[in-house]
This record gives structure tokens, sequence and C-alpha cells, in this order.
């Protein structure tokens, strides 16, 4: 996904409805993007991705240098939405109890009580997942993978929506724990933030010199314009987006392709396929069509399946990127007409 792909045309205006008529939920999404537009400048493939990742039930890991937006982005997110949202800072000292939450024995009752943890929410920053150790990352696959967490042999299950929005620094920046690949594989899309292009920065300290404070969301006019019942109408639109057998076919030889690059030890296994179909088909419906073309599928290939490969140590030496590996992928594998 691409900074001009980042925006799929859709066939439906945006428009304000006449009162009393029925919320089409791709118009909601777009003004939810446009609400997002109000604090952050140019990072409109983020912004698309996040939008994906709500309408298929997954999470998103976001990574860039600290200052690209990452924790505004999500802020903001959490601001235009009618859910609730609580934030989690990882630091090297985090336990898993103080996110998953704990059992606390009360004096007055002489019996141990569950504490819900901040992830009992809908949206959940978390913040520099990368700067707390392995077993506290841990803390998050029952979570993610299971929308439960259990504790003390009892399952809990999390409100729904339940998405996991997870900052990061690069893993070659000093005093971070790199993601291992279970976690990693329950993230549904990996979106790299890069640094803004020229225009985009004069905009940002344009508006910095015009009072914007990025920690008053309210001033700068963000308020919530789509909620749950919008999702909802979405993904059973979604649900009935076709694709055909060809573009199916297209998905597997495209995972399976990895699966023998010689730059890879590991490949896309078939979590990360039925990942892929999941984002093309929400990515046709945004821009309007009840359809898959191959072209979706090589939109969403990127932020999609980069998390989900492992490059040889070789190969890395050599300069060579996942990013880089799944392109020469999707040049390589014949695309169905």
């Amino acid at each position: 996904m691409t900074e001009h792909d980042a925006r799929p045309t859709a066939a439906s205006g945006t428009g304000t409805l006449p009162a009393g008529a029925p919320r089409d939920p791709r118009q909601a999404l777009e003004a939810l993007r446009a609400e997002i537009a109000k604090a952050v400048v140019g990072q409109d493939s983020a912004v698309t991705g996040l939008v994906v990742a709500l309408l298929c039930r997954g999470h998103v890991l976001l990574e860039g240098v600290p200052g690209v937006a990452k924790t505004l982005l999500v802020r903001t997110l959490a601001r235009a939405l009618r859910v609730d949202t609580k934030r989690v800072q990882f630091t090297p000292d985090l336990m898993p109890g103080d996110v998953t939450g704990s059992l606390v024995y009360d004096a007055r009752t002489a019996e141990f009580s569950f504490q819900p943890g901040p992830v009992f929410t809908n949206l959940l920053l978390a913040d520099e997942i990368n700067r707390t150790p392995p077993k506290t990352q841990a803390s998050l696959l029952e979570a993610m993978e299971e929308r439960q967490v259990s504790v003390d042999g009892t399952p809990r299950p999390l409100p729904e929506p339940f998405l996991v929005a997870a900052t990061q620094n690069p893993v070659e920046y000093e005093g971070t724990y790199p993601l291992p690949e279970a976690q990693l594989d329950r993230f549904l899309l990996k979106l790299v933030l890069p640094l803004p292009a020229r225009d985009h920065e004069v905009e940002v300290l344009t508006r910095h010199a015009g009072g914007f404070d990025p920690r008053d969301l309210d001033a700068a006019g963000v308020r919530p314009v789509a909620g749950p019942e919008d999702l909802d109408a979405a993904r059973a639109e979604i649900a009935r987006v076709v694709v055909a057998p060809e573009v199916l076919a297209y998905i597997v030889d495209v995972c399976r392709a990895t699966r023998e690059s010689p730059s890879l030890s590991l490949g896309v296994s078939p979590r990360g396929a039925t990942a892929l179909l999941g984002t093309a088909r929400a990515w046709a419906w945004l821009a309007g069509r009840d359809y898959v073309t191959p072209d979706d599928v090589k939109a969403l290939a990127l932020p999609t399946l980069r998390h989900r490969v492992q490059l040889r140590p070789e190969a890395e030496m050599e300069g060579v990127t996942a990013d880089s590996v799944i392109q020469a992928v999707l040049s390589h594998v014949p695309v169905p007409r």
C-alpha cells in the first residue's frame, strides 16, 4: 500500500445525508479519515491501513522513527470513533498483569477479586511495544487471537470491537526487544510511517505556528464521527464482496512464492494468505466495488505480508529487505486476467 494507493476512489459520494436517511457505512468511514486528517498530516497510507484493520477485525503494528505521529495517529482515531480506548506505555519494567489485569485480595471479604487491566477496552494503544521484554509482550497473545484474557484459569471475554494498535521504533534502535514471530503474525498489518515530504512538513509547522496542540484534540476540532454500528454495517457489505477463483489462486501463488524465495528462511503461512484475502476484500469495498481484482491484492501485499516473512542472515547483510523480496515476488507471479 503505497502513498498514492492509500485512498481508493469510492463510487459513492461523501456528502451530508438527508435527515432520516439510512447511513452509508462507506460515507461514515470516509468521514472518519477526514476527521483524522484534522490532526495528522501526510500519513494517508497509515490512516487507510487502520480503517482496513477495523473492517477486518485485525490489529495494526505501526513502525517509524520517533516523531512521525504514530501515537498521535492512534489517539486521533480513538477520538474520532465512538468507542472506549486506553493507552499503555510499554517500558522495561512493565509486568504482564499490568496489561491484562490480576487477582487482588480483598481483606474485607477475605476473597480474591479480578481487577481488569487496560486491555479491557475497544481500542488499546500499545505505545512502544518493543521497549518491554518478551514476557510482557506475550501477555497480549491470547487477547489478540482469542479476544479473551485468562487469569487463574478463567477466560474473560474482551469487548467488541477490539483492536490493538501498537507502535514501535525500528528494531535497530537502542533499548528495543524484537517482537517474536508468533506475536508479529497476530498483527493483520504492519504499517511503516515514513518521514514526511517537505510540503507535509511545512503544513505541520504551519499548524503548530497557528496554535495546534497535539495534546488537545478537542481544540483541533476532532469529533466522534463513526461508531461500532458503522463498522458492523460495513463488515456485512464486505462479506458480500466476490472473489473469483482466479484471484484466490493468485493470492495462494503469491504466498507460496515467498516460501521458495532464496532470500527468506520463513515464508508466508496459510494464515497470512487468509489475511491478504481479507484485507483485499476490505480495500475493494472501500473503492466502491463488490469484487476483488489482482490490483487489490498487490495494493495490500506489503503491509499484510512484510512482517510474516523472515530474511536469511546473509540476505540481510547484503541489504535485502522484506519489502524488496515481496515486490520481487509480485513482479514474477503471473497475474490472472
